[in-house]
């Protein structure tokens, strides 16, 4: 398992990369936190290309640094990097240049055998594009935000499944809203659901919504097979079977003291551009964390 965390800034990304390490814990997950700065010129990256290995003989101060440096000072403090890591310091840690523009500073985490940080300089978007495309991440951890641009993007071109943190305090108690139907994807979602709610050390509300009374077989069975799972794993769990619009019963429910988790579409690609799915619709709505798996 792999995943991407992305952070912009210690006042934006805490909620963020809190709630990514905790994930990642839980799936004992490779993991990777970028920070997308802002582009610099060719003669900027010419310098960095003849900087030495470390980065405390650099002589630029290359837009970036300092978040991938608070999210050090994150890691430590909270024992997700090995003691070596820490002792050494953020200035001492080894960086690698992999690409033109692309540094990684290795380190060797507590949970799992790699964290790494990464810099990259360019478009937000094209540039974490690039990042989960060339990395191959299961999963990809970013901030919400009010215009909610950058996850619709993300969610349209990247295959890796998405994790948008909107308003995540984590001295709250949330439950898991696992949103199930009889679809190829849901199965996975159930699987992806259990270890959020294992992270988080809290139950899961299964939930299954028809714009009908009559919810068909497959519906039952699926919410059926989740429960059995969830009662195996001793997660705490309550079906609910709720007729409406998907879209408005799930963020009804949800409010704002739930994860959602729910499965992407089978749609076509093609579909899926011109004329959207129920989990981007409930993306795109959402006031608190969701989780969309592919």
């Amino acid at each position: 398992m792999k995943i991407l965390i992305a952070v912009s800034s210690k006042e934006h990304s805490k909620s963020t990369l809190n709630m990514g390490m905790q994930v990642a814990k839980a799936f004992n997950a490779s993991t990777t936190i970028v920070d997308v700065g802002e582009k610099i010129n060719d003669f900027s990256l010419k310098d960095v290309s003849l900087v030495r290995e470390r980065m405390e003989s650099w002589n630029i101060d290359r837009p970036g640094i300092d978040v991938l440096e608070w999210a050090f000072k994150y890691l430590s403090k909270n024992n997700f990097i090995e003691p070596s890591s820490v002792e050494a310091g953020f200035s001492k840690n080894t960086i690698v240049e992999t690409k033109t523009g692309r540094l990684e500073v290795f380190l060797k985490g507590t949970f799992c055998d790699n964290v790494k940080l990464i810099l990259r300089n360019g478009d937000i978007i094209s540039e974490l594009r690039d990042e989960v495309e060339t990395g191959e991440y299961d999963v990809t951890i970013i901030g919400g935000s009010k215009k909610g641009g950058m996850a619709h993007d993300l969610f349209q071109y990247i295959n890796s499944s998405i994790l948008v943190v909107n308003e995540f305090d984590f001295n709250r108690k949330y439950r898991v809203l696992l949103a199930v139907d009889d679809s190829s994807g849901t199965w996975k979602a159930v699987k992806y659901g259990a270890r959020v709610a294992q992270s988080l050390d809290n139950g899961v509300d299964i939930i299954t919504v028809s714009n009908t009374d009559n919810f068909r077989k497959g519906y039952r069975n699926s919410s059926k097979k989740a429960s059995k799972f969830l009662r195996r794993l001793k997660i705490d769990r309550k079906c609910f079977f709720e007729k409406g619009d998907p879209v408005e019963t799930i963020l009804k429910i949800a409010s704002d003291n739930h994860i959602i988790v729910m499965g992407n579409s089978t749609k076509s690609p093609l579909l899926k551009f011109f004329s959207g799915t129920k989990a981007l619709s409930v993306m795109e709505k959402s006031t608190c964390p969701i989780l969309i798996v592919k």
